[in-house]
């Protein structure tokens, strides 16, 4: 399909744009990686490590190891890899082991058996990470602000309060993109973070520093938030399993920044992981009593499913094409689900996807139903301080003085520049598209689609192609559930992966198919092994 003349536009100022702005990151700016000298990760040595939270949990309440022993076990990781990692921002490992000790004298105590424990406290000590973006009580608050540097967490944010609540064992907060809002997890605060499986990679982002840790076993389950990628793009990067919920089931209060206009209506929070069978216990109690919107008690007959592979996004001036290699893995998803299952996996196109990018522009700026437009980014910027001028704020970045990252300065100034409603073709593309996939999906469809075009790139090198998390950012727009979906390393010894969407509050139907998938494909690979 030939290009308009406004789209030719879009695309040669889109680039030239980046253009730009990479050249004055890479000119102005620090590189990313590890300290000089080891190139890998240490291989995982405590078999600890290499269990699900479920089977530690079964294992604490059985006696059969103590809480103490697996927070030992995850302390000593997080301090041999963080070093190269940079993933936890600040940990409380006396805070835990204390509350790892308690947990064991509750066990000694408890005199009605495992099955009581195991109902009322489905996680208990095992150990959690949470992305520095929520409120854990005690903690940094911060979301990768030079101006929050003091800013501690007095609440608990209600995903992380239920997680508590069901026995888990907070280690430390995880860094994230300058207020959340960039596909690499790099601020002025923190520093950069690094891909476990290559330093020279990014994990991801905003929730970079989770997909981080995890991915380097220092974590066995996460917190992460989603509005346009965040927990799927961390988890395809570092191999690791994470769920975007359908929206308005899981809390996103005691977040920051905080969401504004309709953007509440794209964004979701979620469990990040290791291990695919902690998806669906981990979704269950950070849903609290927003559970039962779902059927995640249903068993679920992967047989009788409708399956759908979506290869790429016809052909988007904005998007990167998807590499050859992520083509291939998903045609051989379809294909094992074909011959195990027994099902059709029906390619399908959407021509509406093609304007994935600028969906997602139009609706994340539209006001909520009172009017109201969402907070500009300026303001987010300049808290808790005055609106902040992104024009000068360039100028001081150019002489290092800057508290702000380039991509930061960069969406500010975009934001700026951009004055025009939202095109009325645009808005008929995502109406219409809303309408195709919900008919298509119904109660049983499943569909898989690219999490991105390409592998974990290098550090800073989204900059040259910002539009390629429209390949997540479309399915926030749509408010469907999806899985991000491990399936092994490639070429280049880098996680592949894929998405595995669904239609609202069918997030159970995506949860078994991660299930099925880890079994077929192998799940998370070790980094440090040979």
């Amino acid at each position: 399909m030939a290009l308009t003349r406004l789209e030719k536009v879009q695309v040669w100022l889109l680039k030239a744009a980046t253009g730009v702005l990479f050249a004055l990151f890479r000119l102005l700016s620090p590189g990313g990686g590890a300290p000089a000298g080891r190139r890998k990760l240490p291989p995982v040595s405590s078999p600890l490590l290499l269990m699900s939270a479920t089977r530690l949990a079964n294992k604490i309440r059985r006696k059969e190891v103590s809480s103490v022993e697996v927070v030992r076990a995850y302390i000593h990781r997080i301090q041999e890899v963080n070093p190269f990692l940079n993933a936890v921002t600040k940990d409380r490992f006396d805070a835990a082991l204390q509350e790892a000790k308690q947990v064991d004298v509750l066990i000694e105590e408890e005199t009605g058996g495992e099955a009581v424990l195991e109902d009322r406290l489905p996680l208990l000590g095992v150990p959690l990470s949470v992305k520095e973006s929520f409120a854990l009580h005690g903690m940094p608050f911060n979301a990768g602000m030079v101006s929050r540097k003091g800013v501690v967490a007095a609440v608990d944010a209600p995903p992380v309060a239920l997680l508590k609540r069901a026995g888990a064992i907070p280690m430390g907060v995880t860094n994230t993109s300058q207020l959340c809002m960039w596909c690499e997890t790099n601020n002025h605060l923190h520093g950069i973070t690094n891909n476990p499986y290559d330093f020279d990679r990014i994990p991801g982002g905003s929730s970079g520093g989770e997909g981080s840790i995890l991915g380097g076993a220092g974590a066995v389950i996460g917190v992460g938030s989603d509005i346009g990628g965040s927990i799927r793009v961390p988890c395809f990067f570092n191999g690791i399993f994470g769920h975007k919920t359908t929206p308005g089931v899981v809390s996103i209060e005691n977040q920051f920044p905080v969401c504004s206009g309709r953007q509440a209506e794209f964004c979701s929070s979620g469990p990040m992981c290791r291990y695919a069978e902690d998806l669906l216990p981990m979704l269950r109690i950070m849903a609290g009593p927003n559970a039962g919107m779902l059927s995640l008690n249903t068993k679920v007959d992967l047989k009788k499913l409708r399956f759908f592979t979506i290869p790429h996004d016809g052909g988007s001036p904005m998007t990167s094409p998807v590499s050859k290699e992520l083509m291939a893995v998903q045609r051989k998803v379809a294909q094992r689900l074909e011959a195990d299952l027994g099902v059709t996996v029906q390619e399908v196109h959407f021509a509406e996807l093609r304007y994935a990018f600028q969906i997602r522009g139009a609706y994340m700026s539209l006001p909520d139903k009172e009017g109201k437009p969402p907070t500009p980014f300026v303001e987010l910027m300049g808290e808790p301080g005055k609106p902040l001028w992104p024009f000068w704020e360039l100028l001081k970045r150019m002489v290092g003085q800057s508290d702000h990252t380039v991509p930061a300065i960069g969406l500010a100034l975009l934001e700026k520049a951009h004055v025009t409603e939202p095109s009325a073709f645009i808005i008929q593309q995502k109406e219409r598209l809303q309408k195709n996939m919900d008919e298509l999906l119904g109660t049983d469809g499943v569909f898989l689609y690219p999490s991105y075009p390409r592998v974990a790139p290098k550090h800073h090198h989204p900059l040259f192609r910002p539009a390629d998390c429209a390949y997540t950012g479309i399915i926030n727009m749509l408010g469907l559930p999806v899985t991000q979906c491990p399936l092994g390393l490639g070429e280049e010894g880098l996680p592949l992966g894929v998405q595995v969407g669904a239609g609202k509050l069918q997030d159970h139907l995506t949860l078994e198919v991660a299930l099925y998938l880890e079994k077929t494909f192998g799940g998370w690979r070790d980094p440090g092994a040979n």
